[in-house]
């Protein structure tokens, strides 16, 4: 109940509030409905302004995201000692190589999936700073664009719509994460071959 009664303060203050919730939403803090809902309302709502309110929620996500990411650096030591000493390094050698797609694809897709562990694990295992953040900013610009342009076209019916597509979002979030690790692979492929010729 407090947190709902926060969130609806933070939106009913404007594009500040907004700020904040994006932030507090992408910093690890639990809130109803989530940002992708609020925007919706909002660009509904005032549609002249919901490409400004799309702009507003990347800016807030890209921060709480880097709040979490530099959070988890500095913890890091404490997460990799939880892990069993085989398991954890297995899990290191994997998200060197496929962790910034375990962040890409959850941050694009506007359905619940598990991204803040993938940004908590990329900090922990110190993942560089500039690759995840454009990682982050680039999935966030469609999502949050895409869904304002939502909001714009459909008006009320955004959000139904989403859920009528769930499905269809899923199926895509696993087409593209096979995607981009088959493109990961052939990037090694070819950088292997590339090493061998000269």
């Amino acid at each position: 109940m407090l947190l709902r009664n926060i969130t609806n303060f933070l939106v009913a203050i404007g594009p500040w509030g907004l700020l904040l919730l994006a932030v507090f939403d992408s910093a690890g803090i639990p809130l109803p409905n989530g940002l992708d809902a609020y925007l919706i309302f909002l660009s509904v709502r005032d549609p002249a302004g919901a490409y400004r309110y799309a702009a507003i929620s990347v800016a807030g996500s890209v921060m709480g995201n880097v709040a979490l990411f530099f959070v988890a650096r500095h913890g890091g030591r404490r997460f990799m000692e939880r892990t069993e000493p085989g398991r954890g390094e297995r899990f290191r050698q994997w998200f060197q190589r496929f962790g910034l797609v375990t962040v890409f694809v959850p941050a694009l897709m506007p359905i619940p999936m598990p991204l803040k562990f993938f940004v908590i694990s990329a900090g922990a295992l110190r993942t560089r700073f500039v690759p995840f953040f454009l990682v982050i900013l680039l999935a966030r610009l469609p999502r949050y664009f895409g869904e304002a342009w939502l909001g714009i076209r459909l008006g009320q019916g955004s959000t139904a719509f989403l859920k009528q597509h769930v499905w269809h979002f899923v199926i895509a979030a696993i087409a593209l994460f096979i995607l981009l690790c088959l493109l990961v692979l052939a990037n090694e492929r070819w950088r292997r071959r590339r090493q061998e010729l000269s």
